[in-house]
């Protein structure tokens, strides 16, 4: 904590609630308007939660090698020279004639992904005077804009269910600290709340259509330059939403059955192709490397890299084999949905995720035991369909990549919010339909 930060970030926060203020009526009604300042200052406060646990906790780490170590040198370059500034912040790591004081202080500047995030927070330090409590702040506005169109866009679809909609997009407290702050996690979050809308818009209520196809483009550029493997889940989840949703407008059963198999193989074909296309630039993404690369990632952050941020945790050998590693996708989805369980707790966070998993279990058990007899009519439901497959292909990839509960905590997010989703729709969905099956027994 710096003296700017002291006089910066509390200028910058009343700018944020002014600005807030005179936006609000504009993106909501008077169901969700009082879910808007709620979910705006948590995501503040987490972010500048997450700041004191890095430094006083951790005692340094991501978020700081990001700014101090990171942005800060880009911001005193423009304080020295604006025009080798804009250079070193539109930069894509290559070297700069007379920028090597800058470029050899800045930790992540040869790695893309990580670099992304330094040149956004750069961009920001423009407007805080590099205080990182303000540039955080900042970051919780671009966490709070894509959760608050995540929240929408399910919103709009089923308007009667907005608390749990509400809880499942704004309220679950993992995904506001970890997602929150001047991290990785903040922008892809965001992005996958921007990306779903755009979604949401030009697929299935044919609403805004070119607002939609540049906020897809943005999202999609912020997640192809820092976790690809996101797209990798994301895209399968949404083109089969899109093709269920348009397969439910069809009224008539044997155009249906004549039907599914020609969406099916577009389903495959097109989830297949978006694969091809996100790996064709990056190699360790492709199909015949993906499981070297999980392998790598997973034995890297459980045993180097990580193995201070939390307990570890192994699903049993991984060869680098496809095969090896869809062997373990029950362990991974496990692993990310429900664990660490009570008795593995081992420090106060994990305790903290470890409440939050047990609530997800428990939450799955009753639905499933006091549901099972309707669980395949909610499947029917394409937003289900898009949430659970999502949510749980997210689950495998993070699961058989990490090896760590701590970096898990972090990288499982994006899940949570979708898992959390599917449950709500089924348990309404199941509720609905013994409500409308006993109303028939009466008449």
């Amino acid at each position: 904590m710096e003296l700017r930060d002291l006089i910066v970030t509390p200028i910058v926060i009343i700018l944020v609630y002014v600005a807030a203020y005179l936006i609000r009526p504009r993106v909501t009604d008077a169901v969700n308007r009082k879910y808007f300042f709620p979910a705006l200052s948590l995501r503040i406060f987490g972010a500048l939660a997450l700041g004191f646990l890095y430094q006083f906790y951790y005692h340094g780490g991501d978020t700081f090698n990001y700014h101090t170590h990171g942005s800060r040198h880009i911001w005193e370059a423009f304080m020295d020279s604006p025009v080798l500034g804009w250079k070193l912040l539109t930069s894509g790591g290559e070297p700069i004639k007379g920028a090597y004081a800058y470029t050899s202080s800045v930790i992540f500047y040869t790695d893309p992904s990580s670099f992304f995030v330094v040149r956004i927070a750069a961009l920001f330090d423009l407007f805080t005077f590099s205080s990182y409590a303000a540039t955080a702040v900042l970051f919780a506005v671009v966490s709070f804009l894509g959760a608050w169109s995540l929240f929408f866009a399910f919103y709009r679809e089923s308007p009667q269910h907005h608390p749990w909609i509400a809880i499942a997009t704004l309220f679950i407290p993992s995904v506001i600290f970890w997602g929150s702050g001047l991290l990785k996690d903040t922008l892809t979050l965001a992005a996958i709340g921007f990306l779903t809308l755009a979604v949401s818009n030009f697929f299935r209520f044919d609403r805004k259509k070119s607002f939609s196809v540049m906020l897809l483009i943005l999202s999609v550029w912020i997640l192809y330059s820092i976790k690809k493997y996101i797209l990798l889940c994301f895209l399968p989840a949404a083109i089969l939403w899109i093709y269920a949703s348009y397969l439910a407008r069809i009224k008539s059963l044997i155009l249906k059955v004549l039907i599914v198999p020609v969406i099916f193989a577009l389903l495959v074909g097109s989830g297949y192709y978006s694969i091809i296309l996100i790996g064709k630039d990056d190699p360790k993404y492709s199909l015949d490397r993906i499981a070297t690369t999980a392998q790598v990632t997973a034995y890297d952050i459980g045993f180097y890299t990580g193995k201070d941020a939390g307990s570890g945790y192994s699903l049993g050998e991984l060869d680098g084999t496809f095969g090896n590693m869809m062997s373990k996708a029950p362990q991974a989805i496990n692993v990310s949905l429900f664990r660490p369980y009570l008795w593995e707790v081992k420090n106060p966070l994990m305790l903290l995720t470890a409440m939050e998993s047990v609530l997800l279990l428990v939450a799955t058990l009753v639905i499933i035991m006091r549901y099972s007899s309707s669980l395949i009519y909610s499947f029917r439901n394409p937003t289900v369909l898009f949430c659970l497959v999502f949510s749980f292909s997210f689950a495998f990839a993070v699961g058989v990549s990490t090896f760590n509960f701590g970096t898990l905590a972090r990288y499982k997010i994006p899940l949570l919010p979708f898992y959390v989703l599917a449950l709500g729709y089924i348990y309404y969905n199941s509720n609905n339909k013994r409500k409308s099956e006993a109303l028939a027994l009466t008449e």
